[in-house]
Order: structure tokens, then C-alpha cells, then sequence
């Protein structure tokens, strides 16, 4: 069950809107093929009832509206109509899973809240409703009082409960106690379908999962990305992993398509993903060490079973301090360009020697590396920017003015745009339409500007493009985040320009067939 859209959305600065919701949820159920989602939390606000209503609406379509789950609360039966007019059919319910929580919280007896507990049920019963049972802070209930929560699952066994969730409320297990306390709670209530629920604040959310699946418990609860209060959830792309790779369970989720929920999620919750996250990561699937490359080349010698084509990613050789020439040879491949010996050695040592000051070499600076070291013409300046004009103007659109040399012809355009760079790229494009030039589109922008407060500090402008099914990225540098994101484009321009990303094009094209 992915609780993306309720416990994702407890992330601070997380929200999202009910068209968002509607498309995660889409994404989740139909590509990634998860089980169940839980989307929301009952009585937030009239927006978040909008958001469970399209959903609602929209799985009813398509005949799985079983699988749409609302977080609920023993208050007599507010959560239950209010999750009822939305349309959904499912409550998880929040009850305590603890003896300090039922009477620090509720200031009652075990017994007088399982009696609400009780009502609640039967009248859920009579909405033709079905109820999942959260145990809150279950994991601190086990570590201090056990019987009360055998008290609690033995009451909820006499009831119409579907299944008992245990949720390590504020991440305080580790996966020894997990192991021990699952294993308890499959022992001596056999019959019951026990979910569990991992908050990641010691990280050890994933191993947690990993030992509670080993007791039989039969459902886990993740979030795309780790979302969550706090430090997060368990991940829904290694919990992926360890079902497949480690416990070999049976399930009918959709790894190939955990890189594309994962990058919607990015984007829409404003968070990115780091680049070192396990399978979604941007350079998880990416060797920096010429020994490795050297291997990989040879026999696969440091392959695991997590291969990139998996999850929809390709393997990619690092440019840096460590890289040899095994890493370079494997991405002028890609580029289908050839060196002999002795070029490949002056490339490589100035690719080491950028990589000592700190610099991010990535496959798209290759091509001008080696026009630079081997002061050969294998990579021109084909296209440059003579001059451009930008003007920015309060309540006015802002207009771009440029004039480009295209292999010595000049070429001059005017456009507006909502910003200043777009309108350098929609005059950029005109141009190019003008001459039915194929140009890149853009896929992401990312800016990095340097804490301190200082003004005239330089800025890194850091676009990733998609050329004919490539990606590619392109990084300009200055004081100025629009003239580092102009220099990024003509770099990636010329490249292409160059023919070496058309080669990889049909590289691509020929691997995949």
C-alpha cells in the first residue's frame, strides 16, 4: 500500500493540489501497479475532499475503487461520512496502539476505547464501508506495553476489520526488535492480515520492511521517494528491490516504470531526489572508478543484479579525479568517437585534472576536451551568439533580441516570453524552425547558487535535455543565472551541432534493437 498522497504529503513543504493527487494516483495504480494508496486524511480541508472525490470518481471508472484508502478517526462517525460523501469506500482508522498514547491522548481505559472503537466498525458496516485498523505508535506499544496491545488486536479480531496495520510510529526500531515484534504478532494472531507501516528516523525504515517481511507479515506501506513526516517513509523503489532480489515474494508491481512515478514526484512535491538515492538516484547507476569501467568492460565484474535497464535507466561512466581510460573509452563509444593511444592519454589526464579543482565533467564536454588537447577541429564552433538583447520591464512581457551565427551565416529574431530566458529560447526556436533545424527540449532546469548572501557570487546553471530520445546535460557558469542557462543551450547546441548526438541517437536505437 503506498501512502504517497497521505503520510508523502506530511513532508514539510509538501502539499499538493487535487489534480496532482489524481495523477500520482493514476500513475501508482495503473504504471507502477501498487496494490493499494492511501490519498488522504479525512475532515484537512474542503480541497483535500475535492482531491479524494476526483480520485474516487476516477477509480470507480475503472472498476478498483477498493483500492482508494482515507486515513479516519474514532470520532464517533465525522471520518466516516466525510470519507463516505467522497465517495470512497475504504477507512483506515487511527486507533492507539499504545496504553500511554490511550490514555495520555484520549484519557480513557483500553476498554472504553475499544468500545468506541466497536460503534464506529458497526456503523461503517451499515454504510457498506470497509475498515482497516492503524495500532498508532504500535512500536512503542510493543517495547513497553505488550499486553495492552494484545488486549487491543484480541477486541479487534471480534470485529469486521479487514487488516491491522502496525505502524512504527516515530521510527524507533531497529530491524532486530521489528524481527521479534512481527514475529509475535504472526504467532499469536495467525489469522489476522497484519500490514506494517516504517518511518525511517534511525534509516533503517528498509531494513525494517525487509525483517518484517520475513515473519509473513503480508502488507508493507511506502511512499515514492521516501516521503514523509520527518525523516520519511521506507521507499517504494527499494522496497521494489528487496522483494524482488532478496526475498524473491510474489507481487505484481511494475518496476520498470519506478523511475517515472519517482520523477513526477520530484517535480510536483518540489523535493529532488538525491543523486546517490538507490535505484531512482541520478548517479546510482553511474561507475566513477576506471577499475570498474575496466571490468564492466571485460566481464561485467561489477554488475549486481540491480541493472539500470530494470528500472528504465541506462549505466553510465563517470569523468572525474578517478576515472581511467576505461570510463572514457566507454563513453566516447556512446558518442562513436575513436582516439588512438596517445590522444586517449592527453584526454584523459586533463579529465583528471578537472576532476582535482572540483569541476563536473559530464559526456557532452568530451567532444570540446579533445578539441581543446589535441587542438584538432573535431569539434567547431559552429554556432555562436553574436549579440542579444534582453529587456525586462515592469507589467511588460519580457522581449529577447538575438543575433546568431549558424556555420558563419547570421540570423537575426525578436520574441517575447514569460521570462527572460524564454524569450531567448523562443526566438532561439524561431530560427531554428525557420531553417527546420530539429533542437533539443528541454527536460529540467536546475540552478545552484552558493550560500553567503553575496549578490556577485557565481551562478551554475545546470539543464538536462532530450535529443531525439537522448538525454543529455549542459552546464553554463557566471554571475548571471540567465547568461549561464544561454551559455548551457549553445554548448548542448553545438554538440549536437557537431553530430556526435546524433550518433548516439542511432547508437541507442541500434542497442535497443
Amino acid at each position: 500500500m503506498d501512502t504517497t498522497l497521505r503520510d508523502g504529503e506530511q513532508t514539510t513543504g509538501v502539499s499538493f493540489n487535487e489534480e496532482e493527487k489524481l495523477a500520482m494516483a493514476g500513475l501508482l495504480i495503473e504504471e507502477v501497479k501498487v496494490d493499494r494508496i492511501e490519498v488522504a486524511s479525512a475532515r484537512v480541508s474542503d480541497g483535500e475532499f475535492a482531491a479524494v472525490k476526483r480520485i474516487t470518481e476516477w477509480a470507480k471508472k475503472r472498476n478498483c475503487l477498493e483500492k482508494i484508502e482515507v486515513l479516519g478517526f474514532v470520532d464517533g462517525d465525522i471520518s466516516l461520512k466525510w470519507i463516505h460523501d467522497a465517495g470512497a469506500k475504504v477507512i483506515n482508522l487511527l486507533t492507539k496502539g499504545s496504553l500511554k498514547h490511550v490514555q495520555g491522548q484520549l484519557h480513557k481505559t483500553p476498554e472504553e476505547h475499544m468500545a468506541d472503537v466497536q460503534k464506529l466498525v458497526k456503523t461503517a458496516g451499515k454504510m457498506d464501508m470497509l475498515v482497516n485498523v492503524y495500532l498508532e505508535d504500535w512500536s512503542n506499544g510493543m517495547i513497553s506495553s505488550p499486553e495492552y496491545v494484545y488486549f487491543v488486536i484480541g477486541e479487534l479480531q471480534k470485529m469486521n476489520v479487514k487488516r491491522i496495520m502496525l505502524p512504527d510510529t516515530l521510527g524507533v526500531l531497529n530491524p532486530d526488535q521489528t524481527f521479534q515484534f512481527c514475529t509475535d504478532m504472526v504467532t499469536r494472531f495467525p489469522d489476522v492480515h497484519f500490514d506494517f507501516h516504517a518511518h525511517n528516523d534511525y534509516d533503517m525504515a528498509v531494513a525494517n520492511v525487509f525483517s518484517s517481511l520475513k515473519t509473513g507479515i503480508k502488507g508493507i506501506h511506502t511512499t515514492v521517494n521516501g516521503l514523509g513526516e520527518r525523516a520519511g517513509n521506507a521507499p517504494l523503489a527499494s522496497v521494489i528491490g528487496i522483494l524482488n532480489d532478496h526475498l524473491k515474494l510474489e507481487n505484481k508491481l511494475n518496476e520498470s516504470n519506478i523511475t517515472k512515478v519517482s520523477k513526477v514526484v520530484e517535480q510536483l512535491s518540489g523535493l529532488r531526489i538525491p543523486e546517490n538515492q538507490p535505484i531512482t538516484g541520478y548517479n546510482v547507476f553511474t561507475q566513477c572508478s576506471g577499475i570498474h569501467a575496466d571490468g564492466d568492460s571485460k566481464d561485467n565484474l561489477y554488475f549486481n543484479n540491480l541493472m539500470p535497464e530494470r528500472f528504465g535507466r541506462n549505466r553510465k561512466y563517470a569523468l572525474g579525479k578517478t576515472s581511467g581510460k576505461a570510463n572514457i573509452k566507454k563513453n566516447l563509444e556512446e558518442l562513436g568517437i575513436e582516439l588512438d593511444a596517445e590522444a586517449m592519454k592527453k584526454v584523459t589526464q586533463r579529465v583528471i585534472a578537472l576532476g582535482d579543482r572540483k569541476e563536473m565533467v559530464t559526456i557532452e564536454d568530451l567532444p570540446f576536451i579533445i578539441s581543446d588537447v589535441l587542438k584538432s577541429s573535431s569539434v567547431k564552433d559552429a554556432i555562436k551568439i553574436r549579440n542579444y538583447n534582453l529587456s525586462l520591464a515592469h507589467d511588460l512581457r519580457p522581449l529577447a533580441s538575438i543575433s546568431l551565427e549558424i556555420n558563419g551565416k547570421r540570423y537575426d529574431e525578436t520574441a517575447v516570453g514569460d521570462g527572460q530566458y524564454d524569450a531567448f529560447m523562443k526566438a532561439l526556436w524561431r530560427i531554428y524552425n525557420k531553417l527546420k533545424k530539429v533542437h533539443p527540449v528541454l527536460v529540467d532546469y536546475w540552478v545552484s547558487i552558493p550560500p553567503g548572501g553575496k549578490t556577485d557570487a557565481l551562478v551554475e546553471t545546470m539543464i538536462t535535455w532530450d535529443y531525439k530520445g537522448v538525454e543529455i546535460k549542459s552546464r553554463g557558469l557566471s554571475a548571471d543565472q540567465t547568461e549561464a542557462a544561454i551559455e548551457a543551450t549553445i554548448k548542448v547546441l553545438n554538440v549536437i551541432e557537431e553530430g556526435t548526438l546524433t550518433r548516439q541517437a542511432d547508437w541507442k536505437e541500434k542497442m535497443a534493437k
